[in-house]
């Protein structure tokens, strides 16, 4: 995975990179909740750094006293960084269809992670997957769930618990990770 373009263990964001980005979630939800709807892509606050413009997935997480609140993302990078991120900040907190919509009350009290995606392959040993380090995705049919590297590592799971844990994302049985037609991909993530 090292040699592939858009490579996130080679990013190098300085703390005034992660703060941009944090700071534009914030721009991001706090402009919706005053009205610019749909997000006007023209005034999106632009970056220093032009790393940030390159095309890269990104997932957005919002947390509530440390429980999730919305999380959502493109796997793939669909336009520049930071655009990716402005929209997934208003993603998260508008359109996760597991919550509802984040009230402007309680959006103060709100914490913000960015997870940066890496490159997708096809995992090719589960043996190999490390907790923290791998995210992954896990295809059956129609069927497809996705769980970033941190989530395992928050909840204390193992490599199996992960494994069947993807699968419930996809809505499936915890054990169609052995099943020979499922695809399980892999993949790393800058987070902060």
């Amino acid at each position: 995975m090292s040699n592939e373009k858009n490579d996130v263990r080679s990013l190098s964001l300085s703390t005034a990179d992660k703060n941009y980005l944090k700071n534009l979630v914030q721009w991001s939800i706090t402009t919706y909740f005053e009205g610019a709807r749909p997000l006007e892509e023209k005034a999106v606050p632009k970056p220093d750094n032009p790393a940030l413009t390159e095309e890269l997935g990104a997932f957005v997480t919002l947390k509530k006293s440390g429980a999730l609140r919305g999380c959502i993302g493109n796997v793939v990078g669909k336009g520049p960084l930071y655009i990716t991120v402005a929209r997934m900040a208003r993603a998260a907190a508008f359109e996760d269809p597991r919550f509802p919509p984040v009230s402007e009350s309680e959006f103060a009290d709100l914490s913000v992670e960015i997870s940066i995606m890496g490159p997708i392959s096809i995992c090719p040993d589960t043996d190999l997957i490390k907790i923290g380090r791998h995210g992954l995705i896990m295809q059956y049919g129609s069927y497809s769930g996705l769980l970033l590297p941190q989530v395992p590592k928050e909840l204390h799971w193992d490599r199996k618990t992960f494994l069947e844990q993807t699968c419930v994302k996809a809505g499936l049985k915890p054990d169609m990770w052995q099943h020979p037609e499922t695809k399980i991909l892999w993949f790393e993530a800058y987070v902060f």
